[in-house]
């Protein structure tokens, strides 16, 4: 690996092999040929493709953790956040039922796919608007709102303030809300709340998301896009990550194999040992406030998901890491500037390693040039 492209561009969660390889076999799920042929799951549950087994453990792993209310809401299941995201931008917009496109905004930084998200189909129904801290126009709008943020990892609220106005509408994006990352310092409630199986656990591949949503008209608009766009989900997704998600809930009682303290701890050592390769250079990295977490009880720093790494120097960040065989996604990309880019900690080891080689070997040649 020691000369090969490294990609900390996506944020693939391959961190997290160790700790699942050692819980074994109890993640293990059996599937016959005669199962979960049908398209439907639950023909009573609003979202029938939802499977029970997978609902229920949604709602004990947020009980558990205490990150968001899970009563009286609609659980929307989708094929990872990416369409969920898309789906209730387009139950939105539907139900504002104006002729002209509705606003899709968020404040920068912010999370790239939200751009591709909104403009790759072309649609008439919404269009996006970028900047939230820009945003002045009249009319119905949908807020994007990622907390903690992807790529800076601040806690973020609403950025368009417009509490009186019926047209002004909110999707929170909570992909990061988890113990491992940040203190859980209260437990969310918002009309629409997305959540992905990819970030918490690290089991990308299975590809399944949920949504929270309050309003039953707005969970219907979305449980008909996704029919029309994928005839439902995986079932066996859903059962697989049903299992898993019961395993997390119970070792967060236990003192030896509790997920969120390994992954906490995985991530506070990546952090620290980023921040000492960055130290008296000319690279930055955002500072984050402590915050009493709920759920470990006790005061704690944030160690987010993705580094927002950027420069004192007026360089194309991008293309300098690309140098040394790194690729990282740049912050343009992310509405920023060419001076930051976004690196991923959620790598394997081994390559977070190679990173931190490869970034203090660029701070090496910058003190000699100097």
């Amino acid at each position: 690996m020691s000369d090969s492209i490294i990609n900390l561009d996506h944020g693939d969660p391959t961190a997290y092999e160790e700790y699942w390889r050692k819980i074994g076999d109890r993640c293990t799920v059996t599937i016959r040929g005669c199962d979960l042929m049908s398209y439907f799951s639950d023909v009573n549950n609003l979202c029938w493709f939802l499977e029970p087994e997978l609902a229920e453990a949604i709602k004990e792993l947020h009980g558990a953790v205490g990150n968001a209310a899970t009563e009286d809401r609609y659980i929307v299941v989708g094929t990872g956040s990416t369409q969920l995201c898309q789906a209730a931008v387009h139950a939105l917009s539907l139900l504002a039922g104006g002729t002209e496109p509705v606003s899709v905004v968020a404040a920068a930084p912010y999370y790239s796919t939200y751009v591709e998200e909104t403009t790759y189909v072309r649609s008439g129904m919404y269009k996006w608007e970028g900047d939230a801290w820009r945003f002045n126009k009249k009319g119905p709008f949908i807020e994007l709102v990622t907390s903690p943020n992807n790529p800076d990892g601040t806690i973020r609220e609403t950025v368009v303030n417009r509490p009186d106005d019926d047209e002004a509408k909110v999707i929170h994006d909570f992909a990061y809300y988890w113990p491992h990352y940040t203190p859980i310092t209260r437990c969310q409630d918002h009309d629409i709340m997305l959540f992905t199986f990819s970030k918490i656990t690290g089991h990308a591949g299975s590809r399944i998301g949920w949504a929270l949503v309050k309003d039953k008209e707005v969970a219907k608009k979305m449980v008909e896009y996704i029919i029309v766009n994928s005839i439902g989900v995986s079932k066996e997704s859903q059962v697989r990550t049903a299992k898993i998600l019961k395993v997390l809930k119970e070792t967060c009682a236990s003192e030896t194999e509790n997920f969120f303290e390994y992954g906490r701890e995985m991530m506070k050592n990546r952090w620290e040992g980023l921040r000492e390769v960055v130290k008296e250079s000319d690279f930055t990295l955002p500072k984050y406030p402590e915050g009493y977490c709920n759920f470990f009880g006790k005061t704690l720093e944030s160690y987010p998901a993705f580094a927002w790494l950027g420069t004192k120097e007026e360089t194309d960040l991008v293309n300098d890491l690309r140098r040394q065989k790194v690729m990282s996604r740049a912050g343009e990309r992310c509405g920023s500037d060419k001076k930051h880019v976004r690196v991923s900690m959620l790598s394997r080891e081994d390559v977070f390693n190679v990173f931190l080689e490869r970034l203090a070997n660029m701070k090496l040649i910058k003190s000699i040039d100097l």
